[in-house]
């Protein structure tokens, strides 16, 4: 009876979780008078909400755009944090506990502080409207630095004085043996680093305005609340389903090392 109430409390929590996503995407294909009800059928289904999302605005552009960007931003994450990441789990030297305790302290600095000092960088580098205005702020996050540190703590020193006796360098270390050992942790980074560059909509509003370098999420802001979409909640609905199909078959096709790295490493150390 126990195990019944356990299914019955899961049951009612997934689908509390799933019936918005679920509700949006139905009503992006009913017809616009029906779209305020509650429930999911409709005998009216149609895709004319989202003929007129692609009519309105270049939104395969802005998927391309958001494609490259949270690409480029998601390799470089992982690339300088899993090197920041070994420094400071692995090498000895002095300061390296004011560095990560800088670091961690830069994790509790809301984004919306160093807004304007990093808009004003940009404009002097001459980036806006740039897609080095979208990739270069995101290269490095003190997120990734903190996980790849923890999980390579746990790797046996053994295995290191191993490779440096064979005549390994650190990179050849970092690179070649404690890459293909840090698979879980990789792909978390790699997840977490791509839903988060995916769904930035504030820095790129700042810094880019050519709509031929818009990213998909800023493009379909800009389409629901600046007046693209004529107040047609279907049309709104479809952007905002189109939007969050990406994220999701990624999430899919990665969740199971992300729940493994999450539940073996985690942030312990």
């Amino acid at each position: 009876m126990k195990r019944f109430y356990i299914y019955l409390t899961l049951t009612v929590g997934g689908i509390t979780f799933i019936y918005p996503f679920l509700w949006m995407i139905a009503a992006s294909l009913k017809p616009e008078t029906e779209i305020g009800a509650i429930g999911l059928w409709s005998p009216h289904f149609n895709l004319e909400s989202y003929r007129l999302v692609v009519q309105k605005i270049p939104i395969w552009r802005a998927l391309l755009n958001s494609v490259f960007v949270s690409f480029c931003v998601t390799v470089s994450v992982i690339f300088f944090g899993s090197m920041v990441g070994y420094a400071l789990s692995r090498l000895n030297f002095w300061g390296r506990n004011l560095i990560f305790g800088v670091i961690l302290f830069t994790m509790v600095i809301p984004f919306q502080i160093t807004l304007i000092p990093m808009y004003i960088l940009m404009v002097k580098f001459g980036w806006v409207d740039t897609y080095l205005s979208l990739i270069v702020p995101g290269m490095v996050t003190a997120f990734s630095i903190l996980l790849f540190r923890q999980f390579f703590l746990d790797i046996p020193q053994d295995l290191i004085d191993a490779a440096r006796i064979d005549g390994c360098n650190d990179f050849t270390i970092l690179f070649k043996i404690i890459w293909p050992i840090s698979k879980p942790v990789i792909i978390t980074v790699g997840i977490i680093t791509f839903m988060t560059s995916w769904n930035d909509v504030l820095w790129p509003l700042i810094v880019i305005r050519n709509e031929k370098l818009m990213t998909m999420p800023q493009l379909v802001t800009i389409f629901a609340v600046g007046g693209g979409a004529e107040a047609r909640l279907g049309a709104m609905l479809a952007a905002a389903t189109l939007l969050a199909i990406p994220i999701i078959l990624v999430y899919a096709f990665f969740q199971r090392y992300f729940i493994e790295s999450m539940a073996t490493s985690g942030l312990k150390g």
